[in-house]
């Protein structure tokens, strides 16, 4: 069964969801469990390193994105004026995010900015969500997280801080950009994504294509957040993205029923207000 977002064995979710919830989540947790996407693999002797300098991938970088982030007084005033209420910190537990990795396992350094703002649902229940990311999961292909949540009633709910690395995008690419840092993982975009997830509507919890889609107050929350990631960060429009549109799995289309034309109002007024119109630069740079 193919589902659209986040896929664990069964017998890891049994102490988080009854046996309804599970046989969704079988097909759902597949965005980022696949192996490689925590810890650094170390090499000490010359041979391995001989090795390693023969398998290494071309290293591959995002370019400039030709717009400077905002001072954080300036995204501080941005929140002040949208009137953000305070995030719900639901911190995921420790196995399931890590650090940004500065190096891959041939020393070479590593991109580890905020570059890529990835869209995602959850297509279970935020209670059972929240459990899950809370659950110890030691084995690299159980590991998976967003940065936050956007509740059905456009509560912003932080699950991992912006300077760690979520597991949100496993097989991954942004065009052509992937990072591939030890020898038999493969290429992902964690290590550079901000990965954001709305909450699914109660018949969006299954394998259809479509469902009944997200409140106005999840598009909302959903634009500001997106807002104050770019000021932060410095990251255009052109650069925020669907988890469906950089997954090479082939298998994860979500966020199913996405209506772009409901997101850009809430964008509209929001970057208008903070007086932010620069990260809405519509179209590549030169």
């Amino acid at each position: 069964m193919v589902v659209p977002g986040l896929t664990l064995p069964a017998a890891v979710m049994k102490p988080v969801l009854d046996q309804l919830a599970v046989s969704v989540l079988i097909g759902l947790t597949g965005c980022s469990l696949l192996s490689g996407d925590s810890g650094v693999l170390g090499w000490s002797d010359t041979a391995g390193e001989q090795l390693l300098q023969s398998d290494r991938p071309p290293l591959m970088r995002l370019g400039d994105s030709r717009v400077a982030a905002s001072p954080p007084e300036v995204v501080q005033a941005c929140a002040q004026t949208l009137g953000l209420a305070q995030e719900d910190f639901q911190l995921a537990h420790p196995t399931n995010f890590g650090e940004r990795k500065t190096r891959d396992s041939w020393g070479r350094e590593l991109q580890v900015k905020p570059m890529v703002i990835v869209l995602h649902e959850t297509v279970i229940s935020e209670p059972q969500a929240l459990a899950l990311f809370k659950t110890n999961h030691p084995e690299d292909d159980q590991q998976v997280s967003y940065h936050m949540l956007i509740g059905r009633d456009g509560r912003r709910i932080r699950i991992v801080p912006d300077q760690k690395r979520a597991y949100g995008s496993g097989m991954s690419a942004f065009g052509d950009i992937t990072m591939r840092d030890r020898p038999g993982s493969v290429g992902s975009i964690n290590n550079i994504a901000l990965h954001i997830s709305l909450v699914s509507p109660p018949d969006g919890r299954g394998n259809d294509h479509g469902h009944s889609g997200y409140t106005d107050a999840q598009y909302r929350s959903l634009a500001e957040q997106v807002l104050l990631w770019q000021a932060t960060f410095g990251i255009p429009i052109t650069r925020l993205t669907t988890h469906a549109a950089v997954d090479r799995s082939r298998s994860r289309y979500d966020p199913r029923s996405f209506r772009w034309d409901r997101f850009e109002p809430h964008y509209s007024q929001a970057m208008k207000l903070c007086g932010l119109e620069q990260y809405n630069n519509e179209q590549a740079g030169p």
